[in-house]
């Protein structure tokens, strides 16, 4: 069974082939990211955003086609992100997806973005069995989910407000590490000392398995007013603390989760479980406690076609007939307990 997934939520075009059959392998995968472009205005205009996935689909497809050695008349399906994600991106992947398949006489799979953020790590050599909680930390979304197999999650806490990766961008940009900022401001920290900028640990001691990050901007937002006019190491010295506060509140959650499921494993997924320091702690606290903690390979926790692609064969293998291609909508909102 070969597999067409399609990637469009915001900001990266994905496009990628999986082939389901003795034990799933990907075939190729290609990405454009549009991050430059945005780079300009500060933040993702979705209207840019829209345009460019129009002009770059077309291109991938053929790459991923080019790279595989396949055609378009081998395709049995046709997976494509159905939400959450921006109104207008949605849209353009859905309707080329969805007339693709139409020409195909495929059926479409439509996916939810964080579901394929959760299945990553399952294109891995070293991956999970189900069931394993998992700690998704991607984009606008910071989630701690029991997954039992695929479709089968249960929500086990959320963010409140700022989501961890929404947090690094706006202290970034308070830094003045510009858009977008996660990246920069976890390369930042390295050069920070530990210890100088002490900073909240939102709802650490809460009982529950709910995070929130606002304030922990606005505590780096104060120590910028009061600081004035500050040094390349001060930034750095900041920039240490937010990621060590940050760091702490999700290494604790999750492992809080882990030992409440009963379970021994963990997945950790999406834009942030990137971040060297969080992959740091985990490791070192999963070796004492004989947890075993699962990653995507650093290409896959940005948005990807690839995880698309993976996440709808995996639905069609647990007996997901697909949908007839045609009629569709996209679901800017949606829930992955919903899914």
């Amino acid at each position: 069974m070969l597999v067409l997934g399609i990637e469009s939520s915001c900001d990266e075009t994905g496009m990628a082939l999986y082939r389901a059959d003795a034990g799933g392998v990907l075939l190729a995968h290609a990405l454009h990211s549009q991050v430059c472009m945005h780079a300009d205005y500060g933040g993702v205009v979705p209207e840019l955003a829209s345009r460019d996935h129009i002009r770059r689909l077309v291109p991938l497809l053929r790459q991923v086609l080019s790279d595989s050695d396949c055609s378009l008349t081998m395709l049995d399906a046709v997976a494509y992100t159905q939400g959450p994600g921006l109104a207008g991106a949605l849209l353009v992947g859905a309707a080329f997806a969805e007339a693709l398949a139409t020409a195909l006489g495929v059926p479409t799979v439509p996916v939810h973005h964080l579901e394929g953020h959760l299945l990553s790590p399952l294109l891995s050599k070293r991956r999970p069995q189900f069931p394993f909680v998992a700690l998704l930390v991607s984009g606008g979304h910071s989630q701690l989910m029991r997954v039992a197999g695929v479709g089968e999650y249960e929500l086990l806490g959320e963010t409140l407000d700022d989501a961890a990766g929404e947090a690094f961008d706006k202290t970034a940009k308070l830094l003045g590490l510009g858009y977008p900022g996660g990246a920069a401001l976890a390369l930042l920290a390295e050069r920070g000392r530990p210890g100088l900028v002490r900073l909240p640990r939102p709802m650490l001691q809460s009982g529950d398995l709910d995070f929130s990050f606002s304030g922990l901007k606005t505590a780096v937002l104060t120590r910028v007013n009061e600081l004035g006019k500050i040094s390349d190491q001060q930034r750095a010295d900041i920039a240490h603390g937010f990621q060590e506060a940050i760091v702490e509140v999700l290494v604790s959650k999750a492992l809080r989760a882990v030992e409440l499921s009963g379970l021994r494993q963990l997945v950790v997924a999406g834009g942030v479980g990137a971040n060297r320091e969080l992959r740091r702690q985990l490791d070192a606290h999963a070796a004492r406690t004989r947890i075993a903690v699962f990653y995507p390979e650093l290409e896959f926790c940005t948005d990807n076609g690839a995880m698309i692609a993976l996440a709808g064969a995996l639905r069609l293998q647990a007996g997901d007939s697909g949908k007839p291609p045609g009629a569709f909508a996209v679901r800017p909102r949606w829930p992955l307990t919903g899914a």
